[in-house]
């Protein structure tokens, strides 16, 4: 990845509220051309307000953003040339679903005739050819998205910046609206970068997504490497169902740790999946999928014993919770639903692959 290739760059951002609200802490981001980027984390983590500063809307404490190389921290946002996408879509609602996409091209005094091609173009793009004269309110809510859209590719910007675009629509419409959103990105090559607490949603959408809590970038990764191989706690708690298991380390070597689990087994671990500072005699916590565990009748040397608490079917899939000879709680998602007959207060042996768990040691901060 060279220079060349890098849009935006975030270079020791920071923000505060009132000198003392630290709300994003030295942020280095580099943005590549063409990529969908999604900034994902719970409320307050700082994921909006690092939209709004690249959208011009927020002004860094400390730090500078590059466009292409050159420094806009002090430009305004209408001189940006970005296209923006709200949750609430922020459509005028007494002008028509055309004059609504126009806008951005009136603005710019573009011709009337240029404004006409190129309204219907972007309107094509988002599939609502034929609605150039109805209004915002005669439109479902997936339609006043999608206008929504239309206007922020309309004069066809380089960068387009979502907050949440997808957050007022119902789960079908949303996940529908995920694929097209992806494919529309792949079909035109912009840059998009796209906010969201919601993880599905990043994992399904994103080239790369950007982890954030309390202010900080915790992992910057793809979407299989932030789920299959996440570098923090917080990380592999955050996307998807994650269960934490409390163990203690029996030895550390540069090979690897061996740990002893709830039930007195002992386990060996490969360094790759170890994550931390880890000492013999320390406590640390050990992560696995619940669609990683399975059910054994019998009790191996690499399953735990456990007793079934609760099964919940959902479909697809039934929920196993099983609480362990400690008194932790332990989940195992099954696929196969139809052979699942197990029920509360039966004994089992929960295992796993070998490469399935990960172990999280004492948290070393940079």
């Amino acid at each position: 990845m060279t220079d060349h290739d890098v849009l935006v760059r975030f270079a020791g951002v920071q923000k505060t509220y009132d000198g003392e609200q630290l709300v994003v802490q030295q942020l280095d981001l580099d943005i590549h051309r063409g990529e969908f980027l999604s900034l994902l984390g719970p409320s307050g983590s700082g994921k909006t307000t690092t939209l709004m500063m690249l959208a011009g809307f927020e002004s860094p404490t400390a730090g500078e953003i590059f466009l292409g190389g050159a420094p806009i921290t002090g430009t305004p946002p209408h001189k940006r040339n970005f296209g923006m996408v709200f949750q609430n879509y922020a459509l005028f609602p007494h002008l028509t679903v055309g004059q609504n996409v126009a806008y951005p091209l009136t603005v710019r005094k573009v011709s009337k005739a240029d404004q006409a091609s190129r309204v219907q173009r972007a309107l094509d793009m988002v599939r609502l050819s034929g609605m150039s004269d109805r209004l915002p309110g005669q439109l479902s809510g997936g339609q006043q998205q999608r206008v929504a859209l239309a206007r922020a590719l309309v004069f066809e910007p380089q960068l387009v910046l979502m907050d949440e675009p997808l957050g007022a629509l119902d789960k079908q419409l949303r996940e529908h609206m995920q694929i097209e959103l992806k494919e529309l990105h792949k079909q035109l090559g912009v840059t998009f970068v796209y906010v969201t607490h919601d993880q599905g949603e990043a994992l399904t959408m994103a080239d790369r997504v950007a982890i954030l809590d309390k202010g900080r970038i915790l992992q910057l990764d793809s979407p299989k490497a932030l789920y299959e191989t996440p570098k923090t706690r917080f990380v592999a708690g955050f996307m998807g169902e994650t269960n934490f298991i409390p163990v203690r380390i029996e030895s550390a070597a540069t090979s690897g740790v061996s740990v002893r689990l709830p039930g007195d087994t002992l386990h060996d671990v490969p360094a790759p999946s170890v994550v931390g500072r880890t000492v013999a005699g320390a406590q640390a916590v050990a992560a696995v999928r619940p669609e990683q565990v399975a059910l054994g009748g019998t009790g191996s040397a690499a399953a735990l014993p456990a007793t079934v608490t609760g099964v919940i079917y959902s479909g697809a899939t039934v929920l196993c919770i099983a609480q362990l000879a400690d008194g932790s709680e332990m989940r195992a998602r099954l696929s196969d639903a139809s052979r699942v007959s197990v029920k509360s207060g039966d004994r089992v042996h929960l295992s796993w692959p070998a490469e399935a768990l990960r172990i999280y040691g004492e948290e070393v901060v940079a």
